[in-house]
């Protein structure tokens, strides 16, 4: 599945988006890998540490961007969505900006790749999201949601 294919991972430049990336190269033989975040900076240094690997292309935005995320997965054949607002104090400091990625970003990327017919997504969720008490767990396991959602509401497009 990842051999010969176009792959974009959203939170690309964090500790799985990292880990993921290596391995893949590692392991198989992609077309592109796309790395897909908001931060530029890690962005920069990812940039450098894969300045000799020309499958590599970095995209700077946002999940909670439709449009970007639209012009990202033009002709993507398989997303990992890594993005997440995921440190719990964090979230529920700023529970708008947690509810904002973690489930409107995640509607935006369903969207998107039924729209641009993305053979396969997979989406990352986490042990917080199968009993939730926070929080961050409560916006995991609605994301869950909308993504198995997203199998049938994607029809016949595919994805």
């Amino acid at each position: 599945m990842l051999d010969n294919a176009v792959i974009l991972v959203t939170g690309g430049t964090g500790s799985f988006g990292r880990r993921f990336v290596r391995m893949t190269l590692d392991r198989y033989r992609p077309k592109k890998i796309i790395v897909y975040s908001r931060d530029e900076m890690k962005q920069w240094d990812m940039a450098r540490e894969y300045q000799d690997e020309p499958r590599i292309r970095f995209f700077i935005g946002d999940v909670r961007d439709r449009e970007r995320l639209h012009r990202a997965l033009a002709q993507v054949d398989v997303v990992v969505h890594a993005a997440a607002t995921k440190i719990v104090p964090t979230a529920e400091y700023n529970p708008f900006e947690c509810i904002k990625t973690n489930i409107n970003g995640a509607m935006n990327l369903i969207d998107a790749c039924i729209d641009q017919k993305v053979k396969r997504v997979v989406a990352l969720s986490t042990d917080k999201a199968c009993n939730p008490i926070n929080l961050y767990g409560a916006t995991k396991l609605a994301s869950d949601k909308l993504f198995v959602a997203g199998n049938s509401y994607a029809g016949e497009h595919g994805t």
